[in-house]
């Protein structure tokens, strides 16, 4: 029996990004140099199958420093800490690495400066997201607003409109954030900002493929943990472009999930990404999935070309 033909567009750039494949050879450097086990602040990045492959050669994941013995290294996640975490590991004087992502740490780093010089800060981000989290314990509790919607942008009172500073989670979408930002610029003309985009080059490259590809395909499928706010951004840009369908694919089970389920005869045409912290197995998992199934034409759709490299923390060097 003849295959249905479909046209699959792969998404470049996609999957790992700097930051990403930076923490996960933090996590694989501290192993060989301290051996095992090192402990982890929680998911290194927001991905089951990447943290299950860094536990099954010797990382454990804690939700506290606490829960780590005070004579193994605590690595910190991707998405940073508050400083009270930092101080915490350094009050048990233990050994901690941090694996947050250096466009993280320019957030942090712009937080604290405009505190410093006597700023409140309107953080755009996403309540109970880690990054969200590290960014707000960087500096006291009073001296930061969490500015979730455009609703809040409205709503949001401050003492004194004219030393104010904002400040962005680093995986949002650009098309929401953007209208969020308006409404605060014109409510408070000399609101200051960070000197360049906070929202990270991969996220704004990876959205950018997706819209592009939204152009030319009926569904779009995305490989990304639930939990992965730049995967979550992705799909919500796919169906914002007007795609038929576009889907947020976490493991192999969602993944046979949507197979059985997927009729290509009136949408022959399927864009295929993967966000930031999802590792490149699964793309091609997928991908030799449906060819078992279709005649499928692999296009490659590329948007731009990403060669950022962040370098590990000295002591691993």
């Amino acid at each position: 029996m003849k295959k249905q033909k479909i046209n699959l567009y792969l998404a470049s750039p996609r999957g790992f990004c700097a930051g990403v494949d930076r923490a996960v050879k933090i996590v694989e450097e501290s192993i060989k140099k301290f051996g095992a086990p090192v402990y982890v602040r929680h998911e290194i990045v927001h991905n089951k199958d990447v943290v299950n492959s860094l536990a099954r050669i010797g990382a454990v994941f804690v939700d506290e420093v606490k829960e780590a013995p005070i004579d193994r290294p605590i690595i910190f996640s991707a998405h940073g800490v508050a400083k009270s975490v930092v101080n915490e590991a350094k009050e048990r004087k233990m050994i901690s690495i941090d694996a947050t992502c250096p466009l993280v740490t320019k957030v942090h780093n712009e937080t604290i400066r405009h505190y410093n010089i006597g700023r409140h800060v309107l953080l755009i981000g996403h309540k109970n997201h880690v990054e969200v989290i590290g960014t707000m314990g960087q500096v006291p509790e009073d001296s930061i607003t969490l500015i979730e919607t455009e609703e809040d942008a409205h709503k949001v009172k401050v003492s004194n409109p004219d030393n104010l500073a904002f400040a962005t989670q680093t995986t949002l979408s650009l098309d929401d954030t953007s209208k969020i930002l308006n409404i605060l610029k014109k409510r408070f003309p000399n609101i200051k900002g960070p000197s360049s985009e906070d929202i990270c080059y991969a996220t704004t490259n990876r959205q950018s493929a997706v819209k592009s590809m939204s152009k030319i395909c009926d569904y779009i499928l995305v490989i990304g943990a639930e939990n992965s706010s730049n995967s979550v951004r992705l799909v919500e840009v796919a169906l914002s472009q007007g795609v038929k369908k576009a889907i947020l694919i976490p493991n192999e089970e969602k993944l046979d999930i949507f197979l059985n389920n997927f009729n290509p005869k009136t949408s022959p045409n399927i864009g295929l990404t993967a966000g930031a912290s999802a590792p490149e197995t699964l793309v091609q998992v997928l991908i030799t999935k449906l060819k078992k199934d279709f005649d499928v034409n692999l296009i490659d759709h590329e948007v731009t070309k990403e060669d950022v490299k962040f370098n590990l923390p000295k002591m691993l060097r």
